[in-house]
């Protein structure tokens, strides 16, 4: 059993609640309240429009060390960097097409993906939640099935639901993960911003050699995000694929030199 408990506290502690652009900081402290009833302690700012205050600690109820020991970053690529799996919390469809996860399964996932590092459950503003760019950066998509005649969730309270979930995966009692295209990341799955270096990568190489022919980049870099996010790539399959494309952009600009060259001849 004190084995289990060790097992649980170091999943529990690669488990991270990030909340994006939050607008009240009463919220966050409700929020701070929410994760520490379910046992988790990892909270991450980005960008808050305003910072803590008193009306963050009042809200907190006891959680004050939680929103104390919360990291604040300017970005949700930076608060992510570092993370195996990132899991974005939305009410609505989207362009971005993530991969769509129940609650229950979502947790299931996050926790053997916790087994290989840190895990970002990340949740946008009170208003608008997150934006396109920033699910863009999110592994796949948690949406909470509330009644369609009043689905609206305050932010604490969506953080709770999803919380109790991790709780329930923690204790072994959500039962088994349901069936999903994407296998959870092993323990030698790339770092976010390994990811997020090839992404840009790509989409340079892909300018250089002319691949959009004028149509707009943004589509077809979704759909191979989306392709290379479900393969669970490992360091060594990023430097492979940099490799490849840096071998391309010295090809690209070869020719574009040759036909220079040609044009001044």
């Amino acid at each position: 059993m004190n084995d289990l408990h060790a097992v649980n506290t170091i999943l529990a502690d690669h488990l991270r609640i990030v909340l994006v652009g939050t607008q009240h900081p009463g919220n966050i402290g409700a929020a701070a309240r929410a994760m520490k009833t379910m046992g988790l302690s990892k909270l991450v700012l980005v960008a808050p429009e305003k910072a803590p205050d008193r009306d963050t600690l009042a809200m907190a109820a006891g959680a004050d060390d939680l929103v104390e020991r919360a990291s604040v970053f300017a970005s949700l690529a930076e608060a992510v960097a570092d993370c195996r799996w990132v899991l974005g919390a939305t009410a609505r469809n989207r362009r971005i097409q993530l991969e769509p996860l129940h609650p229950r399964d979502a947790a299931q996932r996050a926790l053997v993906a916790a087994a290989a590092g840190p895990v970002a459950l990340v949740f946008g503003r009170e208003r608008t939640g997150l934006n396109n760019a920033e699910l863009q950066l999110c592994h796949a998509a948690v949406h909470i099935p509330s009644d369609p005649a009043f689905s609206s969730l305050n932010l604490a309270a969506a953080v709770q639901v999803l919380s109790y979930e991790l709780r329930c995966a923690l204790l072994g009692d959500a039962g088994s993960a349901g069936q999903s295209r994407t296998p959870p990341p092993t323990a030698e799955v790339a770092a976010h911003a390994e990811l997020e270096g090839l992404f840009a990568q790509l989409a340079d190489t892909l300018d250089q050699i002319d691949f959009h022919k004028g149509r707009a980049p943004d589509s077809a870099m979704r759909k191979l995000r989306r392709l290379y996010l479900r393969a669970n790539l490992d360091s060594a399959d990023v430097r492979l694929l940099r490799g490849v494309l840096a071998d391309t952009q010295r090809m690209a600009r070869i020719a574009g030199e040759a036909s220079v060259d040609k044009k001044i001849r």
